[in-house]
């Protein structure tokens, strides 16, 4: 069989270009000279738009200055796969480390962004795409069957049963079918959004309410004071207050260099399809996930295309993130390859778009939230590709912290809590290789319905041995 053709090359993410053309919104140059804020916010992505618009919620009087390297929405804020979710898969880890009561009050507070956004797009006129069609996980080879039982059985424990729903393979091909699919779960407390678009109506809102935008513009100083001072090319932002909201590009602060991973995650976009959609079921607007290690992650679009992702390769895991995390081939051929694996009626559909990028992984799976030692500098990040609805807590969480407000958000168990740490980069570094590769070999091996060898096994099951809650 020949290989699959992929995309070609584009500077954005279909979502962000599709976003862009329906509103490019007004300009936002780069910062020229000196400036001084109340709050100067580092990153214009979900966490650092959802803290200046919680901030101005809080305090409407209150200075903000917000620089982005690129455009808003230009990371992974814009290139995402849409699900709009909370942390139910986490509740077991998160009652070991907080308590019964703590854990649910998180995963109840995060999952409450899955009406807020949509109520909030209404109101400021933002068209999202949001459909909540829930999302179906499902075992797309033998190997996964039940890896969801535990967290089924642990929400059913604490008194969460309601937010899983376990299904036979004939219920799943009842919402998605695939000669891949077996059972599954369906979690129906989820939605799905165009994720540039909600980034791009943030912007918007944000710019009207006077939070002052800097596009274009990186940091390549920064010191915590207290004041913080933000040093650019041809600026330098002074302010007593800072929040740092940069995803992967953490690993460039010597704090968080140890604190998380960087890995590329990647999608490949279909041309609109909406019969062969019909035609294999899927129709309800579901999300869809496998229970790979590296999982595959896609949905529908409303006019009949299937977006179809999953986490990849590590191309390098260095100091600073090069070309290859937006553009690697060879992870974009296999994705192709396991989309058409998957539903063999869009072979002879189009291939539209390809693209893909960093993103930052956290020990424990989850994101983390605190303050530097000076007191005056608040961060979030550890999202771990699940970041759509959980930034949305994070900016009500570092809103408060830099306002010095105690409320529900500032005290939940997560605020505050030292991340795992990796090991020193001469070992983080070839050591995520190695794991990644092993990773992979160990899906491909499950994928064509073998056992991955032992070797491959403990290599890829390494993270979890040294108490860190990540592979299998």
């Amino acid at each position: 069989m020949p290989r699959p053709e992929i995309p070609p090359r584009a500077a954005r993410s279909w979502w962000l270009r599709e976003a862009l053309a329906a509103d490019p919104g007004e300009p936002a140059p780069p910062l020229k000279g000196r400036l001084t804020a109340d709050v100067v916010i580092v990153g214009g992505g979900y966490t650092g738009m959802w803290s200046a618009y919680f901030l101005k919620e809080r305090d409407p009087t209150v200075d903000v200055v917000l620089l982005e390297q690129d455009i808003c929405g230009g990371g992974p804020s814009g290139r995402n796969g849409g699900f709009l979710n909370g942390f139910w898969d986490e509740l077991g880890l998160l009652a070991e480390e907080h308590g019964a009561d703590r854990a649910l009050e998180i995963c109840r507070t995060a999952i409450e962004s899955v009406d807020e956004i949509p109520a909030w797009a209404e109101k400021h006129g933002v068209d999202i795409w949001y459909r909540r069609g829930g999302d179906l996980g499902v075992a797309s080879s033998p190997a996964q069957e039940g890896r969801w039982r535990e967290s089924v059985e642990t929400a059913r424990r604490f008194g969460a049963g309601e937010e899983y729903v376990e299904l036979s393979p004939s219920e799943v091909a009842e919402r998605c079918r695939s000669p891949l699919f077996g059972a599954g779960v369906y979690t129906p407390n989820t939605a799905g959004v165009q994720p540039a678009r909600l980034a791009r109506g943030l912007r918007r809102v944000l710019l009207e309410r006077g939070v002052r935008i800097f596009e274009g513009t990186p940091v390549r100083r920064f010191q915590a004071g207290p004041p913080a001072t933000a040093e650019t090319p041809a600026g330098v932002v002074t302010a007593e207050r800072a929040i740092l909201g940069v995803n992967a590009w953490a690993i460039a602060w010597k704090r968080f260099r140890r604190a998380l991973v960087v890995r590329g995650s990647y999608v490949v976009l279909t041309s609109p399809a909406p019969d062969r959609l019909a035609e294999i079921g899927w129709t309800g607007g579901e999300g869809v996930y496998d229970f790979r290690t590296a999982l595959h992650y896609l949905r529908a679009t409303p006019d009949g295309r299937i977006a179809f992702g999953g986490a990849a390769r590590n191309p390098r895991s260095e100091r600073a993130i090069g070309p290859m995390f937006a553009y690697d081939p060879v992870a974009l051929r296999q994705l192709v390859e396991d989309l058409h694996r998957m539903f063999p009626p869009f072979r002879d559909v189009p291939l539209e778009a390809g693209w893909g990028g960093p993103i930052d992984i956290a020990g424990a799976h989850l994101p983390f939230f605190g303050t530097m030692p000076s007191g005056n500098v608040h961060y979030g990040l550890g999202y771990t590709g699940n970041g759509v609805g959980p930034c949305f807590m994070g900016g009500r969480i570092l809103s408060g912290l830099a306002l010095g407000v105690e409320d529900r958000f500032t005290r939940l168990a997560i605020v505050g809590q030292e991340p795992d740490r990796f090991p020193p980069q001469m070992l983080k570094a070839p050591g995520a290789r190695v794991v990644t590769r092993a990773t992979a070999r160990k899906d491909r091996r499950e994928d064509a319905g073998k056992r991955a060898g032992a070797v491959t096994t403990l290599l890829a099951g390494l993270p979890r041995r040294l108490g860190y809650n990540l592979g299998p």
